[in-house]
């Protein structure tokens, strides 16, 4: 479904030159914080420009009952600097074993915007994920009851399908089944990473949605794997073939109300990312902003940026956007840092390979 208010004002802003863009203050619909002094050390990265997130809930042990939730949500709070404003969304980790009961009053005390769907080994900290959907019918049943969205990390796990197929597999044997048979469900895909996921999300009606992160929509799978390895753009699901990184910059620009942003930022340390295996993940908080307005530059479709950064999901979601603006201004290259310091040890900051004009001034 178009925007067709966003890719109007698209289309009048990027017939000029532009110097500064206003949007509402944008939100993170897929956010990675961790625990501990990783939490302490990444939270201000995004708390910075973004009013609210959705809180990935894959902690070890993971966030799977109500009070789970509203523990973690806590530590966060106290995480803040003083002074941020901003709001953790939080969501429950899907099991085998969870409460439908539990989830509908967590979601009717207002503690949950949604609960998340990871395959058994698709991801970090995934071992407790689902491997038996039919096992988790009486929750989805209960959720589409109450209007409470699925994330969804959709991959297959199965070890004969290739891991840049598994998406697709996904798809057509995991999430169209799920809906048919749960109607009324309403469904993110997050961090579509192929033209056939934008495609079903485009297909799908008004109950599905997508979110986009920054690192897909400059990496494809060279930037991983040509000339050498490079693990700091390693992340999951993989980046895929340049036709689809092309298909995501698409739908990201294009002003339709599907698809909105989910940076899936996901910190680890240095150490746990340059090793013989190291772990998938690509931390975006500090820059995505600036990343995000030279894409959209670069498209032509800047006109279209707070569409997908402030207005997409909040609908989505059912929440109003902000009341408050941020606006971007375009000069000389921003010098971000190469990592953050952590507690846990230095992070490395996404280097999407080419210079930032854009900063946050105001």
């Amino acid at each position: 479904m178009l925007n067709r208010a966003g890719a109007a004002r698209g289309k009048l802003l990027t017939a000029r030159a532009m110097t500064t863009l206003t949007i509402r203050r944008p939100d993170d619909w897929h956010l990675h914080l961790r625990d501990g002094a990783m939490l302490k050390a990444v939270l201000p990265e995004t708390a910075r420009h973004f009013a609210r997130a959705i809180i990935m809930p894959n902690l070890v042990p993971p966030v799977v009952t109500g009070d789970d939730a509203a523990a973690y949500r806590g530590r966060i709070l106290e995480a803040l600097p003083e002074g941020a404003a901003f709001e953790p969304l939080m969501t429950l980790y899907l099991t085998e074993k969870t409460d439908p009961e539990d989830v509908a009053r967590a979601h009717a005390g207002g503690l949950i915007r949604a609960v998340k769907l990871y395959p058994a080994g698709a991801t970090t900290n995934s071992a407790s994920g689902v491997r038996d959907f039919d096992r988790i019918r009486p929750v989805l049943e209960r959720m589409a009851e109450i209007g409470l969205p699925l994330c969804v990390h959709g991959e297959v796990t199965d070890a004969e399908v290739d891991i840049f197929d598994r998406e697709k597999v996904f798809i057509d044997r995991v999430l169209e089944p799920l809906r048919e048979r749960t109607p009324g469900l309403r469904v993110v895909m997050e961090h579509i990473t192929t033209r056939d996921g934008v495609e079903y999300v485009r297909a799908g009606g008004p109950d599905i949605g997508a979110t986009i992160t920054t690192h897909h929509l400059v990496i494809n799978r060279n930037h991983i794997l040509a000339g050498g390895i490079r693990p700091h753009y390693y992340c999951l699901p993989v980046a895929k073939r340049e036709i689809h990184r092309l298909a995501l910059r698409a739908a990201a620009t294009s002003g339709e109300d599907s698809f909105f942003l989910g940076t899936d930022s996901a910190p680890h340390v240095d150490a746990a990312k340059e090793t013989a295996c190291g772990c998938a993940g690509c931390f975006t908080a500090t820059n995505t902003l600036s990343i995000l307005a030279e894409v959209f530059e670069q498209d032509e479709a800047l006109g279209t940026l707070e569409a997908f950064a402030s207005l997409n999901g909040p609908a989505f979601y059912g929440l109003s956007p902000n009341d408050e603006t941020i606006t971007l201004s375009r000069g000389a290259p921003v010098d971000y840092p190469e990592r953050i310091e952590t507690g846990d040890g230095p992070v490395t900051v996404f280097d999407p390979g080419f210079p930032l004009h854009w900063r946050v001034t105001d």
